[in-house]
């Protein structure tokens, strides 16, 4: 087997850490704009109606984006793609923040949300392209960490937020300075980032086709039935989370009939657990496989969701613990299994992303709906059902047969 000798473990390392950084930083600015988002309804005097219409730019925005962010980084490299969207968000924050306080336009900021959509949506599939690659080379699972990071950006973000909205800053300074910060940040984490040269290199001989020839590149992976497997397998993940995100505190205030603050605590509760998840997965990934994992923590998911929706109070909160690991890791393994393949990894993963964030755009309706009809906490079933029928399909990301890898190369060398 062959490995990749040129790069040494330190710069691999410098570039995880970088990753690290790109993906708290992605965090903040996705929360940035979140945290303000009832100032910027009051701002507006939209209703509930008009605001869920409005923040609809903003998924159009990634899923027109997404799509071609794989061609453009196998095109250009990971650095300049990422660099790219995030300039279009730090354009599409400041239209946001002069729609609200200076233009009062809907459409204005409809029209930045699409920018920020569009922006995340690249940065967003050209990172997890960066961490695939780093995670090959290391040959340790890695990626449910940089997710961490990014629920870790997210919640140092919300907070930060928080205060602002208390303070009545006006968006566009908070929106505009916050962006800023992120790309220089972002610019400056990402000189570490892994030399172009080797962001698609096997790792080993294992990473190609047994016939040694890499297969072409020309065939759609849109027509690759394991790259929409990994996809669908992605989607129900992010389904499983976005729903908490967005309807779990509604769930435990509606439902089990609690003041808000505790539908916030209830909130917190799986996101803290999420992030648990995401840290000490990593290493039953690496023990376990990735299926034997999946299954458990999609079987913890379903866990969840049933003592959120039958228990009692306490029940429910022990529920939304569960439910927060067992959302933990779906997604970012979905990621990496769309990277197994290193000649192919930027197409598989943008149709990967872009089946998964489909939940993002449907998943809070379909909820809303069935919600009407038989209230928010029944409606969490949905969650379950999808959890469970996934498991059909999760021989899908399972991992190649393991390579050689530069963590391992490297000391193997020094002893030669």
């Amino acid at each position: 087997m062959t490995t990749t000798p040129s790069l040494p473990l330190d710069r691999v390392v410098s570039a995880r850490t970088a990753v690290f950084v790109v993906f708290a930083l992605a965090g903040v600015a996705f929360a940035t704009w979140a945290s303000r988002i009832a100032d910027a309804k009051a701002g507006l005097d939209l209703s509930a109606g008009q605001l869920g219409a409005t923040l609809f730019a903003m998924s159009a925005g990634s899923m027109l984006a997404m799509p071609s962010t794989g061609r453009l980084a196998d095109r250009f490299g990971v650095v300049p793609t990422i660099r790219v969207g995030m300039v279009i968000g730090v354009v599409g924050f400041a239209i946001v923040g002069a729609g609200v306080d200076l233009a009062e336009s809907r459409l204005v900021v409809g029209l930045g949300l699409f920018l920020i959509g569009s922006g995340v949506g690249v940065w967003d599939v050209a990172m997890n392209l960066e961490g695939a690659s780093v995670e090959r080379l290391l040959g340790t699972t890695v990626m449910p960490q940089f997710h961490a990071a990014f629920s870790g950006g997210t919640v140092v973000s919300a907070l930060i937020g928080s205060g602002m909205s208390w303070a009545s800053v006006p968006l566009l300074p908070h929106l505009l300075g916050s962006a800023l910060l992120v790309t220089a940040g972002g610019f400056w984490a990402m000189r570490s980032f892994l030399p172009r040269e080797v962001e698609h290199e096997p790792t080993s001989t294992a990473d190609a086709p047994v016939s040694g020839v890499r297969a072409p590149a020309t065939r759609s992976a849109w027509l690759e039935p394991r790259t929409l497997l990994i996809g669908l397998v992605t989607l129900v993940a992010a389904f499983t989370e976005g729903t908490a995100n967005d309807w779990l505190a509604v769930a435990f205030v509606e439902g089990h009939e609690l003041p808000a603050w505790a539908g916030v605590l209830a909130f917190a509760t799986f996101l803290s657990f999420m992030t648990i998840g995401r840290l000490l997965g990593t290493r039953w990934l690496d023990t376990y496989g990735r299926v034997p994992v999946l299954r458990l923590t999609f079987a913890l998911a379903v866990l969840g969701s049933v003592l959120v929706i039958f228990g009692n109070a306490w029940l429910a909160f022990l529920g939304a613990a569960v439910w927060g690991v067992g959302v933990s890791l779906g997604f970012p393994v979905g990621m990496s299994a769309s990277a197994d393949d290193p000649a192919r990894a930027g197409a598989r993963m943008s149709v990967v992303a872009t089946i998964g964030y489909l939940a993002f755009i449907a998943g809070p309706p379909a909820l809303g709906f069935l919600g009407d009809h038989v209230g928010v906490l029944r409606s969490l079933l949905a969650v379950g059902t999808m959890a469970l029928l996934v498991q059909l399909i999760l021989e899908s990301v399972r991992e190649p047969a393991r390579a050689v890898t530069t963590a391992e190369a490297e000391p193997a060398q020094r002893r030669g």
